[in-house]
């Protein structure tokens, strides 16, 4: 690639919260604790599902899809961010910061189209449910969940292989945590109108559509509730849905609060704006994995049987 001064960008640097040193410090403590409780949470859901055959069903096996999903996600990126905490300015290889990028955008786009996948299971199971099991079968359901990963896999191949034709120049400084694919953008130096475009194509299929999805499918799931006669019918109907309805409004709700904000138009402004921004996605890249396996756990009766199960007969 041809870069300014035909010189060649062989390195980026992560700055993160290299200005507020006592705050890395702090952070790099949650974020470890935060990242053992991922693993240790999705790793037991994962061997509880695999353990219990009563648990051998669709939505168990998109969950043990989406607990792996999120071990994988964190896995690309967090131990970049308690290195970076650790240094004053922490040096990426161009090509290592390519594969994290891309890692973490897969994932990311891989856990949207998976949410929508379980809100049409949900809808299945709570409005066709005598002919759930005839509906959703083995042919179907692995389908569904590994069109989800070829979709995130895809996604972000097409988004990183554009961004690695971008000329950068001079500026290699990412005010980020990671090699995030925004962050890297900005450091252009070229024209980003192709790689403007393909994210809007990006955001259209891995987060509108999957999200219109899953909004159709609760608008019939909460129709199907209502008619149901005895409030004992519905409290269980709900909760059938419940923890997915949960992760999927944290998830969302981080992802917009992301991108819906406004800007800030001062140079100050901009320089707490990219702090804000990398905090924000912090929260969304590892709060998120590490509620969804406490939230599937404490309001599923089934996992918490099935740990007890497992527990009783490993003391024996």
């Amino acid at each position: 690639m041809e870069r300014i001064n035909d010189s060649v960008l062989t390195e980026f640097v992560l700055v993160g919260l290299s200005a507020h040193p006592k705050l890395q410090t702090v952070f790099f403590v949650l974020v470890l604790w935060m990242y053992i409780i991922i693993l240790l949470g999705n790793g037991v859901l994962i061997s509880v599902i695999i353990y219990d055959f009563h648990l051998h069903t669709p939505m168990y096996f998109f969950l043990c899809n989406l607990s792996f999903l999120d071990i994988c996600y964190t896995s690309s990126s967090v131990p970049l961010i308690l290195d970076s905490f650790l240094t004053l300015r922490k040096k990426v290889s161009f090509p290592g910061c390519m594969v994290q990028m891309f890692l973490s955008f897969a994932m990311g786009a891989t856990e949207c189209v998976l949410l929508g996948m379980m809100a049409l299971d949900r809808y299945v199971a709570i409005c066709y449910p005598l002919r759930y099991s005839a509906i959703m079968t083995k042919g179907v359901y692995v389908p569904m969940a590994a069109g989800s990963w070829v979709t995130g896999l895809v996604d972000s191949m097409i988004q990183t292989s554009l961004a690695i034709q971008l000329p950068f120049c001079t500026n290699n400084v990412i005010h980020h945590f990671v090699c995030e694919i925004l962050a890297v953008l900005k450091l252009a130096c070229a024209d980003i109108s192709i790689n403007v475009i393909s994210m809007a194509g990006s955001n259209l299929v891995a987060l509108v559509i999957p999200l219109l999805v899953i909004l159709i499918s609760y608008i019939f799931i909460v129709a199907t509730i209502l008619r149901i006669p005895s409030t004992e019918g519905k409290r269980k109907a709900f909760s059938t849905c419940s923890a997915h309805l949960t992760v999927v409004i944290i998830f969302y709700g981080t992802i917009f609060f992301m991108y819906a904000k406004p800007k800030a138009k001062t140079s100050t402004g901009t320089d707490n704006q990219d702090i804000i921004e990398a905090l924000i996605s912090l929260f969304y890249g590892v709060m998120t994995p590490m509620l969804n396996p406490l939230i599937y756990s404490l309001r599923n009766k089934d996992v918490k049987a099935a740990v007890k199960n497992m527990l009783s007969r490993k003391n024996f």
